[in-house]
């Protein structure tokens, strides 16, 4: 079972430990559909599920606040729904249809939310990392108080463009929060055998960038660290790394048979430390709902999720004149030319 933990001990009413559990299993249910629907054709391309790793990102959002923005890697579907994107344009995305968030152009890793801050999942590793910075810059610049929050993984943490972002940041003290989801395989490797760090968060003490290592399992101890991460970027001192360990409990991607670690290793982890079990089990043990209260909530999830799937397949899919949409900034009235030194 996984560990227990008296509601009472935290710093959350039980309103919010119950919009954790419905947003983590959102995730959840949201995602296993999204496997489903691979497996059925529906789906094409990269998909990277999300299962397992929930709590990383519903904990800091719970910390998050209005105007603050996000950017992420392809493992993105999470963090969309967590920041209040739309389950059916989300799915109907995924399966490449003209109620997508990029009217069906960008699939499972290019999705975009300029109404809530969500910087898209990016399909080159780290690549997410400056572009979060500069988002950060732009709220500096405007001296907002935002904050960005700019999510890579333990694989991307190895990229040199990681380590010259970090630099920029401390030097500029840009309000960014560098969030190093460990799920501690990357692709397919341990970071036993590709990172010399045990600790990848010491990283930044190079560029005079605090920060700490959280358990990625509990997200009532993320969203604690990311309340001050938030709180040490939004006050001026500059940027913050969080290096939360979790665990993917799919392969990489929908491609990926896993067989790097064994069966015994993810079904411990299920059984042990699963987010969304502990807290259902802070939920019962201290008495804010009952069984049928959870189950209440599971229908609600499912029912949402088994509409967006709905949504998604009676979407049609993009005309040909998508193809030459979104592609240039309209920049000159028609019929103009551009100069050049040879006129």
């Amino acid at each position: 079972m996984a560990t227990r933990k008296s509601a009472a001990k935290s710093n959350v009413s039980a309103d919010e430990l119950k919009s954790y559990y419905r947003d983590m299993l959102l995730i959840r249910r949201f995602e296993e559909k999204a496997g489903q629907l691979y497996g059925m054709g529906l789906i094409g391309g990269f998909c990277h599920l999300y299962i397992g790793q929930e709590a990383v990102v519903v904990g800091l959002e719970a910390a998050a606040e209005e105007g603050d923005k996000r950017v992420t890697s392809y493992r993105d579907h999470g963090h969309m729904l967590a920041c209040g994107m739309d389950p059916d344009g989300v799915m109907a995305e995924l399966t490449g249809r003209e109620g997508g968030y990029s009217k069906g152009k960008g699939g499972s890793m290019h999705m975009f939310s300029k109404e809530k801050h969500f910087y898209g999942g990016h399909g080159i590793v780290g690549a997410q990392v400056p572009i979060g910075a500069g988002l950060a810059f732009a709220d500096k610049y405007l001296d907002n108080k935002r904050v960005t929050f700019a999510y890579f993984g333990d694989g991307a943490a190895n990229q040199g463009q990681v380590y010259e972002t970090f630099n920029m940041a401390a030097l500029w003290k840009l309000p960014v929060i560098f969030v190093i989801e460990n799920n501690q395989y990357a692709m397919g490797t341990s970071q036993q055998r590709s990172t010399s760090s045990a600790d990848i968060y010491t990283r930044g003490e190079a560029f005079g960038i605090p920060g700490q290592v959280v358990d990625g399992m509990d997200v009532l101890a993320v969203k604690e660290a990311g309340e001050k991460a938030v709180g040490h970027c939004r006050s001026g001192k500059g940027p913050y790394i969080l290096e939360i360990k979790t665990y993917r409990y799919r392969g990489h991607s929908m491609s990926d048979p896993a067989k790097y670690r064994t069966r015994e290793e993810v079904q411990k982890m299920r059984e042990e430390k699963d987010a969304i079990e502990r807290v259902r089990h802070m939920l019962l043990d201290g008495g804010h709902a009952t069984e049928d209260d959870l189950k209440a909530i599971d229908k609600e999830i499912k029912d949402i999720v088994n509409k967006s799937a709905d949504f998604a397949k009676e979407s049609p899919e993009p005309s040909l004149d998508e193809l030459y949409t979104d592609i240039y900034a309209d920049v000159l009235p028609q019929g103009d030319a551009i100069e050049t030194e040879e006129a």
